[in-house]
């Protein structure tokens, strides 16, 4: 595996009086209106649940005509109450309450006040019904007590439903209407989202915090140098570009160059990400713009910054969706007139952000709106270097760093990736309980970001530790004894993430690669592999990770960059992103079986030269591969004893 790969202080405050300031009062929690709404309805239910404590009611049980008749001619009834002319409550007898308890559909028969319930449908009627009971069968009817009494809980219970309406209605008009001073309501869901950074903002970022990114800095001055003084280019008949768009992989620092144009200009300072545009409701993306291009000419001169703007500037026609009336569409309509249709965007400048340029619609590219794309790429040695000098400003320091090491140490490392060396550098430091950060703390935070966490915990048995370290020595075998593989800086057999063991190389910084240079880049891939295959005569699955860089390389080499005889020097590689929407290969059958057999010898060929040097320095080999089983980690110069110096 290689870097490619594989205290406190200040004056007094209150000097007048010498006296401490007052600890203000803590600001007060705004209670929104959904807090609100949940403790209503809290109470709500807690007084449906604890009713019955209060009414009285205990546990009746509700019965039939039948059954109140069977209950008055038995003689069981003492006395029944009519309430509201709805509701009878019947009373029984102490010695009918034990009767009714012993059979099992009335076990639970409350003790005192009355033991059922029976619903009438008209009152006159139910008392015919009970003279009728009294003549048919000679018995005493108890005469009913009618009351007219109001039972607050039960009535609050009926009008439940309505109070909540009311509070539903409330709350929604309560939130539209405290939307129109904010960015949240109901009515300002067309809003934009845009934050608003003006010259009085307290955190300024300037070119001075922008470490690397050179070359882009000097394109996008032009921009600041504007917005300083239009009327040097103006009276030379020039125009500023209208927009910029900046392209680099993630974490190169695109959205920081865009806040520095803004520091270093003094003028208002459009944000808003790409999905900020992108609603669930038709029309709103671009009601958005219309609403972020509009707040921008009423501060023009100013700078709009869209980040991600690959959210929204896809290439329309190869969205997920086939959908004619797409939402992202219409939004990327409405920008594309905004930038550049029959309105005036008189000093309003557009910055945007993507690393995907590729699949961004060409009507957004054209110039007349992004003018020019500002490449952002990964920072060169000397930007490296810079780029650790900014992130280092705060962090204690031993004397043995030295930033010109670590930048080597680290190619192909964005400046996100430099800020997390940095930060767990400081982090493994003060789990050691270290008073400084050293050298070998940011050698282990290096590790640590491109291998993984070490699991010096996993179970490995001796003769899987066996074919581990033949592995890793073949890796670094044939990587030091060819001349354009990339330097060992050191290998272990530490589990490390995912891998059982890894080999750290420094690679060459070059912009152009050769067909040998690849050669032995693929040779040391495989060497581990070869190794295996060598010492053991059998070959384990620890190679997945090798053979898929080494099968993609071989590929590169045939249909990309023309490194085959047989195929020619012919190109399959589409830079503008059309194949990864279409359905068929540029290339018939025919020439896929090619690229395959062509693809197939060429790793072959790398494999067959690391056998061979493999077996050539066997005894080199077995000596670093026992050294790896003593020590667990063998860095370049335990191999340089061994082989003698790499070649140049």
């Amino acid at each position: 595996m290689d870097n490619n790969t594989n205290n406190m202080g200040g004056g007094n405050p209150n000097p007048k009086n010498n006296m401490p300031p007052r600890n203000p009062m803590p600001p007060r929690r705004r209670r929104g209106p959904l807090s609100f709404f949940y403790g209503f309805w809290v109470l709500m239910l807690a007084a449906l649940f604890l009713m019955p404590l209060f009414d009285g009611s205990g546990t009746p049980r509700k019965i039939e005509w039948n059954a109140l008749q069977n209950m008055i001619v038995e003689g069981d009834v003492q006395k029944i109450e009519v309430v509201n002319d709805k509701t009878a409550r019947i009373y029984l007898k102490t010695e009918a309450v034990e009767e009714y308890r012993k059979m099992p559909t009335y076990k639970s028969l409350p003790d005192t006040k009355y033991q059922f319930t029976y619903n009438i449908g008209n009152p006159e009627i139910f008392r015919t019904d009970l003279e009728k009971i009294a003549e048919r069968y000679g018995v005493e009817v108890p005469v009913p007590a009618w009351e007219y009494a109001t039972n607050f809980w039960r009535e609050l219970a009926g009008w439940l439903p309505m109070i909540f309406f009311v509070v539903l209605m409330f709350m929604m008009f309560r939130s539209m209407g405290r939307g129109a001073a904010g960015q949240n309501g109901v009515m300002n869901v067309g809003k934009s989202r845009a934050q608003i950074y003006d010259k009085d903002n307290a955190n300024k970022i300037t070119f001075k915090d922008v470490a690397g990114l050179e070359e882009a800095k000097v394109e996008i001055m032009e921009i600041v140098d504007f917005l300083r003084k239009p009327e040097k280019y103006r009276e030379l008949g020039g125009k500023i570009p209208k927009g910029a768009l900046l392209v680099g992989p993630p974490g190169t620092g695109k959205t920081l160059l865009a806040k520095a144009v803004a520091g270093e200009a003094n003028v208002p300072f459009f944000s808003i990400s790409g999905s900020d545009f992108v609603e669930m409701f038709v029309g709103v993306g671009a009601s958005r713009v219309r609403d972020l291009f509009a707040q921008a000419k009423e501060k023009a001169p100013c700078i709009v910054f869209i980040d991600e703007i690959d959210a929204i500037g896809r290439a329309r026609g190869k969205n997920a969706g086939f959908s004619g009336n797409d939402e992202r569409e219409n939004t990327l309509n409405q920008l594309l007139t905004e930038m550049d249709g029959f309105g005036t965007n008189s000093g309003v400048i557009v910055l945007a952000a993507t690393n995907r340029v590729d699949i961004l619609d060409k009507a957004l590219l054209r110039a007349g709106r992004f003018d020019r794309q500002i490449d952002v790429g990964l920072p060169e040695l000397k930007e490296r270097e810079a780029i650790f000098g900014v992130h280092m400003r705060k962090l204690k320091l031993a004397d043995d760093v030295n930033v010109e090491f670590l930048a080597k140490q680290t190619p192909g490392f964005s400046g996100a990736d430099i800020a997390n060396v940095c930060n767990e550098a400081a982090l493994i430091a003060a789990r050691g309980d270290k008073k400084a950060i050293d050298k070998e703390d940011f050698l282990a935070a290096v590790d640590r970001i491109i291998g993984g966490l070490e699991k010096k915990s996993k179970i490995i048995t001796p003769a899987e530790k066996r074919k581990i370290a033949f592995h890793e020595a073949g890796h670094a075998t044939v990587s030091w004894l060819l001349e354009h593989a990339n330097p060992l800086v050191k290998v272990t057999i530490i589990p490390r993430g995912r891998a059982l063991g890894a080999a750290w190389y420094l690679p060459e910084e070059r912009q152009l690669t050769t067909t040998e240079q690849m050669m032995h880049e693929m040779a040391a891939l495989l060497a581990g592999r070869a190794s295996e295959q060598l010492t053991f005569g059998e070959i384990s699955t620890g190679a997945l990770n090798d053979l898929e860089r080494a099968t993609k390389m071989s590929y590169a080499m045939v249909s990309y960059y023309g490194m085959s005889d047989k195929v020619g020097n012919r190109s399959y590689y589409d830079s503008t992103g059309q194949s990864d929407y279409s359905f068929a290969k540029p290339y018939s059958e025919q020439t896929s079986e090619l690229i395959d057999k062509e693809a197939k010898g060429l790793i072959d060929k790398a494999f067959k030269m690391a056998t061979d040097i493999l077996a050539e320095n066997k005894a080199g080999l077995t000596e670093l591969a026992e050294l790896l089983l003593e020590r667990e980690v063998v860095f370049a110069e335990d191999v340089e004893r061994i082989f003698g110096a790499k070649k140049k």
